[in-house]
């Protein structure tokens, strides 16, 4: 409240201030501030234009929902799950301000899609055999964690909709993960990350900031992202660990990648 009253006084004495400038000034003013305004409009237009055009690139780069994109041991992979992964990995790049529809990027991010939509089945397939399931207790639990994140039921079914899921849909993906989740905290070796691992990261970390003082100023204290960089080498373990499983299993695997 107490800003708004001063924006209002503020307004108030320039007010007063023009109106002892005379007539040519006022109508100079009038004319810059429509000069101003046309020029944010036509910036605004191009911004838009520019989206519209980058949105446009990137979904010509996804395939029919319904077409098979891959067959793994039998199991097609549909463009649905392959133009919904694109897409992340698109935003993504846009994000750390690369274009994901240049010709090398684009190649780049149809292999990288399939690799990943290959390695989960495979590594879902390879749970379901070793006697994976997700019961409906666990399923609802995570899908009622999932709701939390929003206002009401309404705008949750809105999101469902818009993303081209339906409750089933999303009901499979959870309980994908659930398997998922289980067969590679029971079945898989992960190299645990040790207080030494975290802060000998730090140290290398530290040191190729050291340049200027500026730069050694900019460095955070360890305390401050030991747990981050913890979180970090775990994520990187996990990686490489299921890689590597993907890798033995794609030896016994049939793979037919159709586009």
């Amino acid at each position: 409240m107490k800003s708004k009253w001063t924006l209002a006084m503020l307004a108030g004495m320039i007010s007063i201030g023009l109106a002892a400038c005379g007539d040519n000034n006022e109508n100079s003013k009038e004319a810059d501030k429509d000069n101003a305004k046309q020029e944010q409009t036509e910036q605004t237009k191009e911004q838009t234009a520019q989206m519209e055009e980058m949105q446009k690139k990137m979904e010509e780069q996804q395939v029919d929902e319904k077409a098979t994109v891959a067959v793994v041991n039998e199991e097609d992979i549909k463009g649905q799950a392959y133009n919904a992964l694109l897409s992340d990995s698109q935003i993504r790049y846009q994000q750390m301000g690369q274009d994901p529809t240049t010709k090398e990027v684009a190649a780049q991010l149809k292999e990288s899609t399939l690799d990943s939509l290959i390695g989960q089945t495979l590594l879902l397939q390879e749970a379901d055999k070793k006697g994976y399931e997700a019961s409906e207790e666990e399923i609802q639990k995570e899908l009622d964690t999932i709701k939390e994140n929003y206002e009401d039921d309404a705008q949750f079914e809105e999101t469902l909709k818009s993303s081209g899921l339906t409750m089933d849909g999303l009901k499979g993906e959870i309980a994908n993960n659930i398997k998922y989740t289980a067969y590679v905290e029971n079945e898989l070796t992960i190299e645990e990350v040790k207080e030494e691992d975290v802060k000998a990261y730090y140290d290398k970390y530290a040191e190729q900031s050291s340049g200027s003082e500026e730069a050694k100023s900019q460095v955070p204290e360890y305390e401050e992202i030991k747990d981050q960089i913890k979180q970090q080498l775990e994520n990187q373990n996990t990686q490489d660990v299921l890689t590597a499983e993907v890798e033995r299993l794609k030896k016994d695997a049939s793979i037919d990648v159709k586009i």
